[in-house]
């Protein structure tokens, strides 16, 4: 598939840009600085801003599908106000693109612990993380509202670091998914093969999943 991706250097981006590579997509990468990305067949490294929202339609325009792992930093001191306004601008350039499919990296923060309980209601959540995880979850209400996008919003678990690819995971819901210790973790590796999953196979259009061990 020819696929563009926002946000490929990051932590989650660089490892979706690797298993998509791998399966052998083409995969126009938009990033700030596309000297920061290896050289790989079927890699277009272009430079784009996500807040210019014609300039970026122009940029994506002619791909089948558009994952999104824009994040503007967690140091970034207003990274709510600015991640909620790139979400606007990428859903509009999709829109203006004519690109249907769009594939979301969102948060654990909006998942339900129990009924009517999200963790990011936890007060013992770090105030760091809650910006982000707030703001991921005002992505996921923008999206709710574009009927005409097939889109997927895919959730981690509570904990997601570097680790291995085992291709072996649950998907739930709504819900956080905890193991038999009630831990809830994934790692990054194994959350970019259940988002190609779903881009190869889509299960959950216009839906919300996640993934944990």
């Amino acid at each position: 598939m020819k696929v563009v991706l926002l946000g490929a250097t990051g932590f989650v981006g660089s490892a979706l840009l690797k298993e998509a590579l791998d399966r052998g997509h083409r995969v126009t990468a938009i990033v700030r600085d596309p000297g920061k990305l290896d050289k790989r067949d079927g890699l277009i490294p272009r430079t784009g801003d996500v807040y210019d929202t014609a300039s970026l339609a122009g940029l994506i325009e002619g791909n089948d599908a558009l994952i999104s792992a824009f994040n503007p930093g967690w140091k970034n001191p207003n990274l709510y106000d600015d991640q909620v306004r790139g979400t606007r601008s990428i859903i509009e350039a999709a829109k203006k693109a004519g690109i249907k499919r769009v594939l979301w990296v969102g948060g654990a923060g909006g998942l339900e612990v129990k009924a009517g309980v999200r963790v990011v209601d936890d007060p013992a959540l770090p105030e760091w993380v809650r910006p982000g995880s707030l703001a991921t979850i005002d992505a996921l209400d923008q999206l709710r509202k574009e009927p005409d996008l097939e889109w997927t919003f895919l959730a981690p678990s509570a904990e997601m670091k570097p680790g291995e690819r085992t291709g072996k995971f649950r998907l739930g819901g709504d819900q956080l998914l905890v193991d038999f210790a009630g831990h809830s973790a994934i790692s990054v590796q194994d959350f970019a093969v259940a988002m190609i999953d779903e881009l190869e196979r889509p299960r959950h259009l216009r839906q919300r999943f996640t993934v944990g061990y």
